[in-house]
């Protein structure tokens, strides 16, 4: 039978598939637009299923603040190119749309079944890796952050004031978050087993170091907590140097903002979303 060339061009318009697969697709379907818009559909997951293993190392992070809730999803895929299509901008807004409207607080279904049908209509395969929600509470501030490639996004709260002083800090927080990425929170999130391998590679290091051989146990054992100590605040967020002012720790500087603030300060949530890790 005929196809005729309004048929394709709607087809092509609905499905995003190419002229020639909307025409075969037609053909197939004897003219049936219904029948031809599932047969698209159907080669559409056949490919993204042939492309399951390949890896998803780009993609893009979605953050929103709406009142006192903020949401972060973080959806990949296989090429920048595609993490910068519009398509996949406006399918992260639409996952965001859904979070708020549904009360979402992780990976649901809905939200999987709308990286599959961008993935089939692309042939590229996709994921929606994690989601983060959380609430603001009174008498705190909160901000979020996103570096221009989208890749790293941070957002941050902390309680005890609403003033422009803590808003200021809060915003800072996020911009040292994306910059250092720090691997925890605060020490005591560290594992102890980390800690544990962590003393091992240092123990075996000094062993090799000569100078180290003639050395008390009693010294060789406070070096050792020494350079613990100093890698684990080089991984802890709270006790890095402030990205603003490296004098200080960020804990200490929540302890100065305090004082200028007129107020107790303490971290509520803290998230860093850092794509692929």
């Amino acid at each position: 039978m005929e196809i005729k060339a309004s048929d394709v061009k709607a087809l092509r318009e609905k499905t995003g598939a190419g002229m020639m697969e909307c025409k075969k697709a037609l053909t197939e379907a004897n003219g049936d637009a219904a029948q031809a818009e599932k047969i698209l559909k159907e080669k559409g997951l056949a490919a993204v299923a042939k492309r399951s293993e390949r890896a998803t190392s780009e993609g893009r992070i979605f953050v929103r603040q709406n009142g006192n809730k903020i949401a972060l999803a973080e959806v990949t895929c296989e090429t920048d190119f595609v993490a910068k299509n519009a398509d996949f901008v406006a399918m992260g807004d639409k996952i965001l749309d859904a979070i708020f409207a549904k009360g979402y607080t992780k990976v649901e279904k809905e939200l999987e079944d709308m990286v599959l049908e961008l993935a089939t209509k692309i042939r590229e395969n996709m994921a929606i890796r994690r989601v983060e929600v959380f609430e603001v509470p009174a008498n705190a501030v909160a901000s979020t952050y996103v570096h221009s490639d989208f890749k790293t996004a941070a957002a941050v709260v902390v309680e005890g004031s609403n003033s422009d002083e803590v808003k200021e800090f809060a915003h800072d927080c996020c911009l040292h978050l994306a910059a250092f990425t720090p691997a925890y929170n605060t020490k005591a999130d560290i594992p102890q087993s980390y800690i544990d391998e962590q003393k091992e590679i240092f123990a075996a290091q000094m062993a090799q170091d000569e100078k180290m051989a003639s050395k008390p146990q009693n010294v060789k054992d406070g070096i050792l907590q020494g350079k613990i100590n100093k890698h684990l605040s080089e991984i802890s967020f709270v006790d890095q140097p402030f990205v603003k002012d490296d004098k200080v720790s960020v804990a200490k500087k929540l302890e100065e903002v305090s004082k200028a603030a007129g107020a107790k300060l303490s971290f509520g949530k803290i998230v860093l979303f850092v794509l692929g890790k």
